[in-house]
């Protein structure tokens, strides 16, 4: 049983009924979800790396500004 990571919903997803990448949708909390693997099933939300790569970039721009103002 696969629960969405979100609200804790039932997916009802399959593992040989998904591939890699596949993206799938909470259908109580509507979060979109992309399957990482599929042995077992783990997901992660849609655009969360973007996310993450950003506020990696943001540090180190502030990071620059500090040593600058040094």
């Amino acid at each position: 049983m696969v629960y969405c990571p979100e609200c804790e919903t039932d997916l009802d997803i399959e593992e040989d009924e998904v591939d890699e990448g596949a993206v799938v949708s909470c259908p109580e909390c509507g979060t979109d979800f992309e399957v990482v693997t599929v042995n077992p099933v783990e997901l992660k939300v849609v655009g969360e790396d973007e996310f993450e790569e950003d506020e990696d970039e943001d540090d180190a721009d502030r990071e620059e500004d500090e040593d600058e103002d040094s």
